[in-house]
């Protein structure tokens, strides 16, 4: 057991600590999670993020950059993404910037613009989001022309060949 036998405060702790308590953060700054750092968890943030490190979890910020060392799993919604590394779930922005060393293995939903370098590798689905907009004539007859075919498949019979026995 340890017993407390002076305390000395010191006044310039205060000051310091009220300070920085009355300091107003700088909610457009950008935040880097360098190769060493992983995170378990969502990540939300009103300004930028470089991650070069591994994220297992959603991404709600302003911009992001996933740097060639950075790895995500996990939903991202951003104003604008630039993917150069892994990435594993669904993206969701107004612009997609889609590097040359960038592997994504999920759907691509973007507003604005999508620019993908050649060689990036990407196993999903890419959509442009109507901005609220209704859907085109031209939208809803690729819709039509791609159920009609479905259901054409799925009503289509299996035809079955008898087999002779050999004697």
């Amino acid at each position: 057991m340890f017993k407390v036998t002076s305390l000395c405060l010191n006044s310039s702790m205060f000051k310091t600590f009220s300070a920085t308590e009355k300091k107003n953060l700088n909610h457009s700054g950008r935040s880097h999670i360098g190769e060493t750092l992983q995170i378990e968890g969502d990540l939300r943030s009103s300004g930028s993020v470089d991650v070069a490190g591994l994220i297992n979890g959603n991404v709600f910020v302003s911009e992001i950059i996933i740097k060639e060392t950075g790895s995500l799993r996990g939903t991202i919604e951003a104003t604008t993404i630039e993917v150069n590394g892994h990435l594993e779930g669904k993206i969701s922005a107004d612009n997609v910037i889609v590097g040359k060393t960038a592997v994504i293995k999920g759907d691509i939903f973007f507003k604005n613009t999508l620019k993908t370098e050649e060689g990036a590798d990407i196993d999903g689905y890419i959509k442009r989001a109507n901005n609220g907009k209704s859907n085109s004539d031209e939208d809803i007859a690729i819709e039509e022309i791609v159920e009609r075919q479905e259901v054409i498949k799925k009503n289509k019979p299996i035809h079955v060949v008898q087999q002779k026995k050999a004697v």
